[in-house]
Formats: structure tokens, C-alpha cells, sequence
């Protein structure tokens, strides 16, 4: 079978882009109304999207202020919980839950995905994220964040722990044998008895091996301990890139530290995130972007670049100017690296800086027509530059019809894009194998010594 266009669907209930929900066909006091996200998701089945994504925070002010009041991403639905019950409505599409490795106990955050892979019968996936915030820090009982380079120790065993309580049962450890009364076998429980530098476990899940064996492992850093933590345990890795070279030496580099950790350059999927204003017309679609741009409140713009890098406060500066020198900062790294870099090629000023990024966060953004755009994404998946993408519509539900109805067709008539989901489970639709359970491969080394 020909090698195929891997589609994520990043959906706000009330769209990417920060003034999105100001347009009038916006429904933003339904951001909270469980039959809209149905809308919303069930589009992105008709559309054959592998899985949806949300991305999350654990403060209030989860890219952006709190105290200026024009966010529209300050609160939202815990996604684990909200996936629980879009899968009793949907058949096909997996499910992308973020959850921290720095603030959520790792027998909890276990025991939630495997959960969640059950209720939803192998559709369930984990993006690992170490939350670059101090608010959210102030919210678990600390006085700041912990380093970048302590969160991504912190998450290489965080990972490493989690596989191993996902893997406490055996697939046919449990018997149900009503004859002689065995529930299960003793043999095919294991404890983790797991004692490391930052974390200590002692017992088993009390969740069954899921159907997938691992919810998938999604991750989205592009800094130095991102891309080893990615080489090492992830299966899907989402990033941000505004060219075909960046992208490919990003694509390229993270696929070459598989070898190291035994595993192959195809266990790991590549999907850069990108935003799409498409029209029948080059005109129509510039038309949808001007229109969205008009509404940014300045307040907004700033806030969002706040977010973006670091946290620095660049309200006291002209807008019209220049981005100033931006101190080092220990959150959002390489996403901060990536905005001064576009900054500076395009020299924007401020807002012209903010407009670019309001509704793609510095992912790739295109304006075009149907054909113009499939072009692009043909290119960068035909030369390794990426195994699919993460798509953020623009605009919630307008952007997303967009691409479900006219983008998708033309991909599918390049042959570049299923027709219909090829499996039940995540995982099978990926093309991504299941993995063994690490305490079987280990009685079976055993026995082969």
C-alpha cells in the first residue's frame, strides 16, 4: 500500500485564530455546549482525520493574560474527560489528550489513558507535555517552575514509568474462568517496583491492558531534550516549521535518533502543524484572512506574543516598531526561537509580527486556492519533510469545513489521501504497530539464555 497523508485535527471549539471567535457566523458562547464539540468532531470523522487534538493548560491564563479579558483559550473542557464522551459518538477518529509530566502523579495520568484507550475501543493517545508555565506552577504548590532541562529529565522517566504500569497486565491475564473460580493469573501480573531518581512506584495498574497495548505517544518539543525525548518514545510528533528546509532538517534529524533506541525511522510520524485559509480563488482566500485579521484587538495580538515567548511584556513598546532583543527565557524555547527567526526574515514590526501568528502560533500558515494548497502539502510529505500534518483551522467551524470539504477531495484525487480508515484502532489507522508487552519480552529472553 502506497505510503499515505496523516491528518490531526487541532480544533478550538472556538477556532485557531485569536479573533476568530469575534466573526459573525462564530458560536463562542457554545465553547462549553457538548452537542457543539460533537459538530465539531463528527466534521473531522466525515473528513477521515486520523485523530483530534487539544492542546491544554493548567492555569487560567494558558497563553495569554488573564487581567485583559480578550482570550478566548482561558477555559475550556479537561480533555480526557471530554474524549471519554466524544467516543461514544464517533466510530473511527482517536483522540490526542495533553497531559503534564511535571504536574500530574504518573499512576493517575496511567490509569486515566488506559481508561480512556478502553472506553473508546484502542483510540486513545498521550501527548506528553512538561508545561512551560510558571502560573501553572503557582497552582501545584510551587513557588516557580521547575528548569527546562529538569522538566525533560523529569519526563524521560516519567515516560519510562507509564509504559511500565501500562503494561501490568498481561493481554490474556485475565481468565474469567467461572469453572474453577480463577479470575486471573497470578503469573501475568507485574509490579513496576520502579525506584528512580524522581519517582517511586511500587504496584500495578489496576486498569487491563488496553487495546492498544500503549495509548499512542504524541509529543510537540522541537528543543534539544525534546527531540531525544521524542527519539526515544514518540510515535507521533507534532512541531512548527515555515519552510521545506527547516522542515526537513527537522524531519531528518529527529528520525536519525531511532537507531540509537532500537527502534526504525517509520515508528515515528512527523506532522508539522499548519493553518489553511482556502478559497475558490486566491482572492477569496486572502479575503477570509483579512477578514479574521481586522478583529485583532492590539491587547490580544500582544498577549498571544506574550505567550509565545516567554512571557516578556512587549506592550510598552511601539507597535509599529521594530520586535526588540528578547531576554533568555526558561518556557517555550524553541517556540520562542521560531518567532524572533520570523521576525527577523520577514522584518516585521510588532503587529505585523502578531497578525502573522494570531491564528497559526508559528506554524505554517497558506492562503490560497484548493490546488495551491494540496500543492504545498504534496511537496513537503513527497520530500521528507513530513509523514502528514496537524491541521489548525483558522476558524471554528468555517476553517475546518474548508479543509474537510474541498481540501480533502483534492488530496484524495492525488491518491495522496485515504478514501475510508483502514483499521479499528488509532494505532492500526497510523499504520503504527502494537507494542509488546516489555514483561513477556523479557520471559521470553529469559527462556531463550
Amino acid at each position: 500500500m502506497s505510503r499515505k497523508i496523516r491528518l490531526g485535527a487541532f480544533i478550538p471549539t472556538t477556532g485557531q485564530h485569536v479573533a476568530a471567535w469575534r466573526l459573525p457566523e462564530s458560536q463562542p458562547a457554545r465553547a462549553l455546549d457538548f452537542e457543539y464539540v460533537k459538530e465539531i468532531v463528527q466534521t473531522a470523522e466525515r473528513g477521515l482525520f486520523d485523530a483530534y487534538f487539544l492542546a491544554d493548560g493548567l492555569s487560567v491564563n494558558f497563553g495569554a493574560s488573564e487581567t485583559i479579558g480578550v482570550s478566548d483559550k482561558v477555559a475550556g473542557f479537561e480533555p480526557v474527560t471530554l474524549f471519554a464522551a466524544l467516543s461514544a459518538v464517533t466510530k473511527h477518529i482517536g483522540f490526542i489528550a495533553t497531559a503534564s509530566s511535571t504536574y500530574e502523579e504518573p499512576y493517575l495520568l496511567a490509569r486515566k489513558f488506559a481508561s480512556l484507550d478502553h472506553i473508546s475501543n484502542g483510540r486513545a493517545a498521550w501527548n506528553v507535555v512538561t508545561t512551560a508555565s510558571e502560573s501553572a506552577a503557582y497552582n501545584f504548590g510551587y513557588d516557580k517552575q521547575p528548569t527546562h532541562a529538569d522538566r525533560y529529565e523529569r519526563a524521560q522517566e516519567y515516560v519510562e514509568l507509564i509504559q511500565k504500569l501500562w503494561d501490568s497486565w498481561e493481554d490474556d491475564a485475565f481468565l474469567y474462568n467461572k469453572d474453577t473460580g480463577i479470575f486471573y493469573d497470578i503469573d501475568k501480573l507485574h509490579h513496576p517496583n520502579h525506584k528512580g531518581k524522581y519517582y517511586s512506584v511500587k504496584g500495578a495498574l489496576n486498569v487491563p491492558r488496553s487495546p492498544q497495548g500503549y495509548p499512542v505517544i504524541v509529543q510537540a518539543g522541537s528543543s534539544e531534550p525534546g527531540r531525544e525525548l521524542a527519539g526515544r518514545y514518540a510515535e507521533v510528533i507534532f512541531t512548527a516549521h515555515q519552510d521545506l528546509t527547516s522542515a526537513q532538517a527537522f524531519y531528518r534529524d529527529v528520525k536519525s535518533r531511532l537507531a540509537k533506541y532500537g527502534r526504525h525511522p517509520e515508528e515515528l510520524l512527523i506532522l508539522p502543524g499548519v493553518s489553511a485559509f482556502v478559497g475558490k480563488t486566491e482572492a477569496e482566500a486572502r479575503e477570509k484572512y483579512e477578514q479574521v485579521t481586522r478583529l485583532i484587538r492590539p491587547e490580544a495580538g500582544l498577549a498571544l506574543l506574550s505567550g509565545l515567548t516567554g512571557g516578556w511584556d512587549l506592550s510598552k513598546y511601539d507597535l509599529d516598531g521594530p520586535l526588540p532583543e528578547l531576554p533568555e527565557t526558561e518556557t517555550q524555547i524553541s517556540r520562542r526561537a521560531l518567532i524572533i527567526d520570523i521576525a527577523k526574515k520577514n522584518n516585521y514590526s510588532i503587529r505585523e509580527l502578531y497578525e502573522w501568528v494570531a491564528g497559526v502560533r508559528g506554524h505554517w500558515q497558506l492562503i490560497g486556492t484548493v490546488e495551491q494548497v494540496a500543492d504545498q502539502l504534496q511537496e513537503w510529505f513527497e520530500n521528507e519533510a513530513a509523514d502528514g500534518f496537524n491541521v489548525l483551522p483558522p476558524t471554528t467551524p468555517g476553517g475546518l469545513n474548508d479543509f474537510v470539504d474541498l481540501v480533502v477531495p483534492e488530496l484524495q484525487r492525488r491518491g495522496l489521501f485515504r478514501t475510508e480508515y483502514e483499521g479499528k484502532t488509532l494505532r492500526e489507522n497510523l499504520g503504527l504497530a502494537r507494542p509488546e508487552n516489555q514483561y513477556v519480552l523479557a520471559k521470553h529472553a529469559a527462556k531463550a539464555s
